[in-house]
């Protein structure tokens, strides 16, 4: 199913009485969702997205715009009416019930031609239950169940209604680190067996870009940049999302374009033709540095830490936002730990340029 944002805008009265005004929380939010994709609403808390996820389930109503599944306008329709599927971060499972109630307990509202026998109800709940691999615990109650079998459950109580888009409020952040990554890997391969249009909601950006077909960068409600993970990843329109995206984050620099060169701390490190002269904020992935006896960049190295496949170098410059640099070497790169200094030359494609005062991206 098709899902079509046009101009979404939802506009909430100020808390303070005393101020006044009102709050955007979601800003002319205009974006197609394709027929059986997943797609990440990704942002830091407060950016609009959980709330732009319940105006598709019908929850809130937009103080202006349209909601289309299909051709058909949902904008005025009732969330039990719409054919979603919601899964809440807190699970929201009934404590007095069996999973087995939990499941059916949305196919026992249906009524008219939708309504379903005992038997039907039944069959419908295994396979839910089969779908997220829990039909062994279908006679336990909730508070037998760990907290990645619990997400489990509220996950097949709403994939049982067979709904046309399924709905997930950063269902992964009450799991500890191990059973959030399996429970994400269980998502993304219910999606792709049911074919479900997905929206998925979360701040954690690894989970998004893991899962995901495409995601929707979101900041104060305003849409940042629309894409697949990668070409985000590899093409950010602006700092900040150069910044939201990557981990280790992306390094920062103040820096300065003159006569075609980009200048960190007094050093050229990087030709950048066609750019202007200006103030820049320069942003380079860790793994953006090639370690060079002649590289221009010169940092002040603080700590060597071998993971493995990788190295990762732990170094300051005067010119650097963050407290420190982060650059990721291969392994079989060798550098003296013990000296002061190191030098970088530049990956031209892992550094971007941003205007200093605007914050958005320069194309060189």
């Amino acid at each position: 199913m098709k899902v079509e944002l046009r101009n979404l805008t939802k506009i909430f009265p100020s808390r303070n009485k005393k101020v006044g005004g009102e709050v955007i929380a979601v800003n002319d939010f205009t974006f197609t969702i394709p027929d059986g994709t997943l797609v990440g609403l990704l942002g830091p808390s407060g950016c609009g997205k959980s709330t732009t996820l319940y105006m598709i389930s019908g929850l809130q109503k937009p103080s202006s715009g349209q909601i289309f599944f299909g051709e058909e306008d949902v904008t005025e329709l009732s969330p039990e009416n719409r054919g979603v599927g919601l899964v809440f971060q807190n699970y929201a499972l009934y404590p007095h019930m069996t999973v087995k109630q939990n499941i059916m307990f949305p196919l026992q509202n249906l009524k008219g031609a939708d309504k379903l026998t005992k038997d039907q109800m039944l069959e419908r709940a295994l396979e839910a239950a089969k779908l997220v691999q829990i039909d062994d615990l279908m006679d336990r109650k909730p508070s037998e169940l760990s907290g990645g079998q619990q997400q489990r459950v509220a996950i097949a109580r709403a994939l049982v209604k067979m709904p046309r888009v399924l709905l997930l409020d950063e269902p992964l952040s009450n799991l500890d680190a191990r059973l959030r990554l399996q429970t994400r890997e269980e998502i993304r391969r219910i999606q792709k067996e049911t074919g479900i249009t997905t929206v998925f909601v979360t701040h954690d950006q690894e989970e998004a870009m893991s899962i995901s077909d495409m995601i929707v960068v979101m900041k104060t409600g305003i849409v940042q940049q629309v894409g697949k993970p990668q070409d985000i990843y590899d093409d950010p329109t602006n700092l900040f999302v150069a910044k939201f995206l990557g981990t280790p984050p992306i390094n920062v620099f103040k820096g300065n374009v003159a006569g075609g060169k980009l200048y960190i701390g007094g050093a050229a490190v990087l030709d950048v033709p066609g750019v202007s002269d200006r103030d820049v904020t320069v942003g380079i992935r860790p793994e953006g540095f090639n370690l060079d006896e002649n590289g221009a960049l010169v940092c002040e190295l603080s700590n060597v830490e071998v993971m493995g496949r990788d190295i990762s170098i732990v170094s300051k410059n005067e010119a650097s936002l963050n407290p420190v640099i982060r650059s990721i070497i291969n392994s079989d790169s060798k550098i003296d730990a013990t000296a002061k200094t190191v030098k970088y030359s530049l990956k031209p494609h892992k550094v971007f340029i941003f205007d200093a005062k605007t914050e958005e991206r320069i194309h060189f």
